[in-house]
């Protein structure tokens, strides 16, 4: 949007006479042109201050400042007041009553300038301009970066119809609006939308007098070429911008307007894009020698550092054709420089989007470098960025959170640093290469942030643990495998207390696979999945069966990975249920922040049972009976049912209790991690989902959450390892251990094992337990779909409870057994209320 805006600037320069310089030019104005964003968001703040009604001409700016800090949490509310003004008549970006009172003469000769250029248009139009087709744009964009096409598709529509005719950058704005509606119809995959609206772009005139907006508009067309990844259409339309020495000139004209030096801030933010993007479309479609020679002129141009975003992927798409040589340690040497950049960001935002017409993969990175290290026999640091990779995903999944529950530690102080780690990484984005460089290096917030809530450091910056603390944390009768895969390669990282290995085996179609089996495993005739569950042993486990010699398993999944119940895999002669106990980890490095569960709890089981929902049709007959009977096996218990069973009852008693135990709907949105929730009964307070988001900001410290609901419907697979949602969320709460489900359970069926599981609690500890009542179930049902979904996550060890009748302290006070409305409900626990 700048280099469009100082086209814009420059469109209206002839209106002023060449005396006026600098003097009609605000200094807020001054900052935006010179990309100077942080201190215009302090001036804006100084100008407007406790203004309650400022301004649209003032406004624009502060909100323009938010948006090119990404900073949407201030943006929104801004475009709001903006839009307040304007439904009150003010729709002025240049305030002319400010203009009159600091330079009255050099106005008055604008206003003439105005008038005689302006013809049928109104010189009050030419001169101030309208605010009305910025505030959509700004939210265009906002939601292009957001991923919210839809919106980011509607706001863009809706800045093009707001541009009047006849307005001296009418032309200028079109370019901006098409490109912004084209781009979220390719981000949002609607590639038929994208190539129209690229078409009428690249049909804009742009002959003289409007040959300063070509390169604007064949940038434009480019950008949207890629976002369908049409890399060929996309160099050829870059090829159309013969502009290079009239873009300069325009860039020398707008410093020369603004009194100000911007030919750094420029290349950062124009020029650099622009090149990267010609030699990014050059390597796509194999003009590699070129692309090569492009990449190493913008790595040895040392402003390119001053681009974050744009600076990795460069390093990253070098690196590929580096491997693509053979020179594998020298793309490993740039992948590890881009991780490095990378991990610096806490913010999943990819704020290049706009300009390149893509969203960097950020999890591809690792996995290339994961691969190249793997293939040069680095194994441990490979799995270290393995490691990192994970809490790449999960500081990306929680990136726009602020309310976390504070654990330890002084709780406001720790928001403080919460609060100064994100100005500190905004203050980076928003500087050039030698105050990002003095930003980085100050890390203070983050490192003290790591001493004062180390477990919450993990949610906001990427680390990992030390490979032989993880073993140190591994018992001696215990093997940890790791799983990663790519487009091509599965690797499995086999770590005991004593050695590691790696494997690597061509992936094949893994998804697919995937998919298949679940798809039959969730048939509970079961007549097709056995061929299935073997052909995935051959490739996940027979290859390091060799390794695999003690009786304990602990899984860590990737990707699609998590959707397979992996003590259903069989080796053709038995079930991996049979010969191992296994236990599942978000990641290797959560085993430093797993609670040991041992603790004095004043009661024994809090159980949530069959929530009215407000629709029989959800009402689960067992599930109540389910509840009920957990509460009356172990001692001080107690059971919310139907309109009791909500978040209320949770918030208020949940922390006095060793068990929580639900036995509702749940579901699972792995495009949407966070809003994945279980359904409890509305209330006054509260809609009833206990979302991701929310566990975030709870404390539970209970022993044992088991999810006797949830459901991991094979969707869409998020980049990364955001699947394990509701799981890593109430670790975070402070749960030791959770058992929860992979698919759609059996009403009838889950209660037995429930039931079975509690039972043995009493005589063993939980991951003892869970297998022993799944090995029960598996005798009476032996097909995996009513055994096999439940998993357990955590601490495997503890959580026994003595059965036998004693006094104990009182419970917290609970609600009264309501009897369920008579169930009509199908055989399973996914909700599909909303």
């Amino acid at each position: 949007m700048l280099r469009s805006l100082l086209l814009a600037l420059l469109l209206l320069a002839p209106l002023l006479p060449a005396t006026a310089d600098a003097a009609l030019i605000p200094e807020r104005q001054k900052l935006f042109t010179a990309g100077r964003y942080a201190e215009l968001e302090k001036l804006m703040e100084k100008e407007i201050g406790d203004d309650p009604d400022p301004k649209n001409a003032k406004l624009m700016f502060q909100c323009a400042a938010f948006s090119k800090l990404k900073r949407y949490n201030k943006l929104f509310p801004c475009l709001a007041r903006m839009e307040a003004n304007i439904a009150k008549g003010d729709t002025a970006m240049n305030d002319l009553e400010e203009m009159a009172k600091d330079s009255p003469f050099l106005t008055g000769l604008a206003r003439m300038g105005a008038g005689i250029a302006g013809g049928s248009t109104s010189s009050e139009l030419l001169l101030a301009g309208t605010v009305v087709p910025f505030v959509h744009l700004m939210k265009a964009e906002a939601w292009n970066e957001l991923r919210d096409y839809p919106k980011a598709v509607a706001a863009a529509q809706a800045a093009t119809k707001s541009i009047p005719t006849g307005w001296s950058v009418e032309r200028s704005m079109r370019i901006m609006t098409l490109t912004a509606n084209g781009l979220a119809e390719g981000f949002g995959g609607n590639r038929e939308a994208a190539v129209k609206v690229a078409e009428e772009l690249a049909a804009v005139g742009t002959s003289y007098p409007y040959s300063l907006l070509a390169a604007e508009k064949w940038h434009g067309v480019a950008r949207i070429y890629v976002s369908v990844g049409d890399f060929v259409k996309a160099n050829a339309a870059l090829k159309e911008d013969t502009s290079s020495l009239i873009g300069s000139l325009a860039v020398g004209l707008a410093d020369a307007i603004a009194g100000m030096d911007v030919g750094d801030s420029m290349f950062s933010y124009v020029e650099l894009p622009k090149e990267f993007l010609l030699y990014k479309t050059q390597f796509e479609i194999g003009q590699v020698k070129e692309a090569r020679e492009g990449f190493d002129k913008l790595l040895k141009d040392k402003r390119t550092q001053g681009n974050g975003e744009i600076y990795w992927l460069l390093l990253y798409d070098r690196g590929r054709i580096a491997a693509g040589e053979g020179d594998m340690a020298q793309a490993v040497k740039l992948w590890r420089e881009a991780v490095e950049i990378i991990e610096h960001q806490r913010s999943s935002i990819n704020t290049e989007a706009n300009k390149i017409g893509f969203v960097g993969d950020k999890q591809a990175v690792y996995g290339r470098l994961i691969g190249g290290l793997h293939a040069t026999g680095q194994f441990a640091e490979a799995f270290d960025y393995l490691e990192r990779s994970k809490s790449r995903a999960l500081v990306d999944m929680l990136a726009s959170k602020k309310d976390f529950a504070v654990v330890t530690g002084d709780a406001e102080k720790i928001r403080d640093l919460l609060a100064q780690a994100e100005q500190s990484e905004i203050a980076s984005l928003a500087q050039g290469v030698e105050s990002r460089s003095r930003t980085l290096s100050v890390a203070a917030p983050a490192e003290v942030l790591r001493e004062q809530a180390p477990e919450l450091a993990t949610l906001v910056s990427v680390s990992a643990t030390p490979i032989a603390e993880i073993q140190a944390r591994l018992r001696p009768d215990e093997t940890l495998v790791e799983y990663y895969y790519d487009e091509k390669s599965l690797y499995a990282f086999v770590l005991n207390r004593e050695s590691l290995s790696a494997m690597r085996v061509d992936a094949g179609d893994l998804e697919a696979e995937v998919r298949t089996w679940r798809a039959a495993l969730e048939d509970p005739q079961g007549k097709t999945q056995l061929p299935l569950a073997q052909s995935l042993y051959g490739k996940l486990v027979a290859p390091i069966l060799g390794q695999l010699d003690r009786p304990r398993i602990t899984f860590v999944a990737h990707g699609v990975l998590h959707y397979v119940p992996l003590a259903a895999l069989h080796s053709g002669n038995e079930y991996l249920l049979d010969k191992f106990t296994v236990r599942l980890l978000p990641s290797a490095s959560v085993m430093k922040y797993l609670r040991s569960g041992e603790a004095n709890y004043p009661a024994g089981a809090l159980t949530l049972g069959n929530p009215d929902l407000g629709d029989p049709r959800l009402d689960l007959e067992f599930a109540q009976q389910e509840a009920v009977a957990i509460a009356k096996m172990v001692p001080q218990s107690r059971a919310f049912l139907r309109k009791e069973a909500n978040t209320a009852a949770l918030r208020k008693y949940g922390q006095g209790f060793r068990y929580l135990h639900f036995a509702t709907h749940g579901e699972f949105k792995a495009d949407n991690p966070l809003a994945s929730a279980l359904y409890l009964s509305k209330d006054d307070q509260d809609d009833g989902l206990l979302t991701v988001s929310k566990l975030y900001s709870m404390r539970f410290d209970t022993d044992l959450v088991t999810l006797s609901a949830c459901e991991t419907g094979l969707g869409k697979i998020a980049n990364g390892d955001d699947v394990v949602g509701l799981t890593r969320g109430f670790l975070y709460a402070g749960a030791a251990t959770i058992v929860a489900s992979l698919w759609k359970v059996d009403d009838q069926a889950t209660s037995d094992l429930m039931r079975a599981f509690y039972s043995n609690l009493s005589r063993t500890g939980k991951l003892d337990a869970l297998r022993q009542a799944q090995l029960e179930l598996k005798g009476k049902r032996p097909q995996p779909f009513f055994w096999a979904p439940f998993q357990l996550l955590g601490n495997p060890d503890g959580g026994q409870y003595v059965a036998a009748k004693a006094p104990e302290p009182e419970p917290p006070p609970v609600a009264k057994t309501v009897p369920a409305a008579k169930a009509k409900a199908p055989p399973s626990r996914k909700t599909k209320a909303k």
